[in-house]
């Protein structure tokens, strides 16, 4: 019995600052977006933080719960949030301003998470029985957006860093560069696989989360 409650316990503190932080991401994606000329994700419903509207069945929710019963680094992702670059005023600039919003909003929650944690931390015993999870889910809060706001910074498309980069790229490089897309997700996969997507992020992930906290 023991055991299930702690299980659900762990489920309760990653899976809560996982979705939000999730959703946040593509939450801002849009609202940027509408701020520099594109109504797309807005007629679309999309920018709610409403869970439903976002919720990727595989990577929202059984990824996460994959990587949590391995025991590994939980990240997840939700369904892309609509944006036609071709309405954006500027639209170089603001290709570069949509994608990296994602990867800020992380950063932000990061830091915001980092502040509470200090709080909880330094008055726990006031939160009774609340406190020890408090603590842990606000601490999960940090490492997953830390993790995600990495993982989306890498100059691969499609990520909010491959983004970003073909919008800084001169057009001649920037052409070539986004023909790459098609191959983005198998460069991934084989990062993941030979283990150096965990070389590259492991080191950005604890240097920045030893400062935040």
């Amino acid at each position: 019995m023991a055991r299930g409650s702690n299980f659900t316990a762990t489920l309760l503190v990653w899976a809560v600052p996982t979705i939000f932080a999730i959703v946040l991401h593509e939450v801002m994606h849009g609202f940027v977006a509408r701020g520099l000329g594109d109504e797309t994700a807005a007629r679309a419903g999309r920018l709610t933080l409403n869970p439903l509207r976002h919720v990727d069945p595989f990577g929202t929710l059984i990824m996460p719960a994959l990587l949590l019963f391995a025991h590994l680094p939980v990240f997840g992702y939700a369904k892309p949030v609509p944006v036609d670059f071709s309405r954006l005023r500027p639209r170089r600039l603001g290709m570069v301003l949509v994608a990296a919003a994602g990867p800020a909003t992380n950063f932000t929650l990061a830091t915001i998470s980092a502040l509470a944690f200090r709080f909880v931390q330094a008055h726990t015993g006031e939160f009774s029985g609340t406190g020890p999870i408090l603590a842990r889910m606000i601490l999960a809060s940090v490492l997953i957006n830390v993790m995600l706001g990495v993982f989306n910074l890498l100059p691969l498309l499609p990520l909010d860093g491959g983004r970003v980069l073909a919008g800084l790229l001169p057009p001649g490089l920037a052409r070539p560069f986004a023909r790459l897309e098609r191959y983005g997700f198998i460069l991934l996969f084989l990062l993941l696989y030979t283990d150096w997507l965990g070389r590259i992020m492991d080191p950005l992930i604890n240097s920045i989360v030893g400062a935040l906290l």
